[in-house]
């Protein structure tokens, strides 16, 4: 499995733009430009729907300007724009409209509330955006996209039974793609992967607006690729690009997919092409791997500078995502960084990514003797992640214990032989030179 470094994922759904918080799925710039400068968010484009439904708010409320509904609506749509454009300078236009829904509305106004923890959740301020959720429930116990925002908060603070018990709630009150979806990824953190993939056929189903049945055919994708099943992969990953072909994730899968299959032109293309779309850290840390497995250091380092300014960007926005960076620096700059990085990360955010990320980070660092306790902890639930495996069993191999090792690395190999453009090469050499 490829790293899911957490995007700014919310779920669109036909019936209105809910701000529905994070869902950490993998599932992102501009390529070739060397910087990731970056203007004002622009005002969105009409033609599209979610573009449509902001122009038509703003309209409404430069004629009632105390309607704390709209507000609500607004700031959430901003959090939704966010993600689709990967623009976190959206975000201080959201906190300003869901603050503003709130001053005009203290009491039991959940709209304003779930949406400033969408919000939280984007900008990994995981416990505000479970404040925020809890105060919306309280609020109103039927608002079900409170519980979605829930769900993902407790999923990222390693409330494992938190997360699950919130995402039972939403099924109750909202079976639908938004719920399916949720209890898919909490299925597949927990090992069920055939329970997932039933979830996340039932989200399909009942999923109509062309970008939830991209969502949801992206997601079975994923599955698919996680198990190492690189055609069939591509297949669900060129289906999501049929259903909406806007859907820039999908376009990553595609070019992930074809690197594995050996279409290094082709995946150099799409990653390309996603880059361009939507620069997110994820897109530009793989194109620049795959650009070093194929020795071409130039580009290769030419990516992982944008990454680092997007970051920046990011951070100037209020976005607090050390994850991504502490991969990069662990990998490719300074280990030393990236342990400072990923504390940071695993003091506000206690999920298995960070745990594995961190223990690899301390690896690269040579403190074996504590990475392999976190890196341990990464594999509690069962989530059959090829590069969990890959980093313990890297870990126990500097160790000396040789038996576990050859376990771990095996397991990395067998369920996804291509998980990493560089470390599955490392995970075949160091399997070969083990005594028999």
């Amino acid at each position: 499995m490829r790293r899911l470094p957490l995007l700014l994922t919310t779920l669109a759904l036909a019936a209105g733009l809910t701000a529905l918080g994070t869902v950490d799925r993998p599932p992102g710039g501009r390529a070739g430009s060397g910087t990731a400068v970056r203007p004002p968010a622009a005002a969105p484009s009409p033609t599209d729907p979610l573009g449509r439904a902001i122009a038509a708010d703003q309209q409404r409320l430069r004629a009632l300007p105390e309607d704390a509904g709209t507000w609500a609506k607004l700031g959430s749509e901003y959090v939704e724009q966010a993600r689709l454009t990967a623009d976190s300078a959206y975000y201080p236009r959201a906190d300003e409209a869901l603050r503003r829904s709130l001053s005009l509305a203290p009491q039991a106004n959940a709209a304003a509330l779930t949406g400033l923890g969408a919000l939280a959740n984007a900008r990994h301020l995981f416990d505000q955006a479970r404040d925020h959720a809890e105060r919306a429930i309280a609020a109103d116990p039927a608002h079900w996209p409170a519980y979605a925002v829930l769900a993902d908060a407790r999923t990222q603070l390693g409330d494992d039974l938190g997360a699950t018990e919130a995402v039972q709630q939403l099924l109750d009150r909202r079976p639908g793609t938004a719920s399916f979806t949720r209890a898919a990824y909490d299925l597949e953190q927990h090992g069920r992967t055939e329970d997932a993939r039933a979830a996340l056929g039932q989200a399909l189903a009942s999923a109509h607006a062309p970008a939830d049945r991209a969502f949801c055919h992206h997601q079975i994708a994923e599955l698919d690729w996680n198990a190492g099943q690189f055609d069939r992969s591509l297949t669900g990953y060129r289906d999501a690009l049929t259903a909406d072909p806007s859907y820039t994730p999908a376009l990553a899968g595609q070019a992930r997919a074809e690197a594995a299959l050996g279409r290094t032109d082709d995946a150099v293309r799409d990653y390309t092409t996603a880059i361009a779309r939507v620069p997110l850290p994820q897109y530009l840390l793989e194109l620049g791997e795959l650009h070093e497995s194929l020795g071409h250091r130039d580009q290769a380092q030419q990516q992982y500078r944008v990454l680092t300014a997007e970051q920046r960007l990011a951070a100037a926005n209020g976005v607090n995502d050390d994850l991504s960076l502490g991969q990069y620096e662990a990998d490719h700059a300074d280990p030393a960084e990236a342990v400072r990085l990923l504390r940071a990360e695993w003091g506000r955010r206690r999920h298995a990514l960070v745990a594995d990320a961190l223990a690899w980070a301390l690896h690269r660092t040579g403190a074996d003797t504590e990475a392999l306790e976190l890196a341990e902890t990464s594999t509690r639930l069962g989530w059959k992640n090829a590069l969990f495996d890959f980093h313990l069993g890297e870990i126990e191999l500097s160790l000396g214990h040789t038996p576990q090792a050859r376990t771990h690395l095996t397991r990395a190999l067998a369920t996804n032989p291509a998980f990493h453009p560089l470390h599955a090469t490392t995970a075949r050499t160091d399997l070969a030179s083990l005594p028999d």
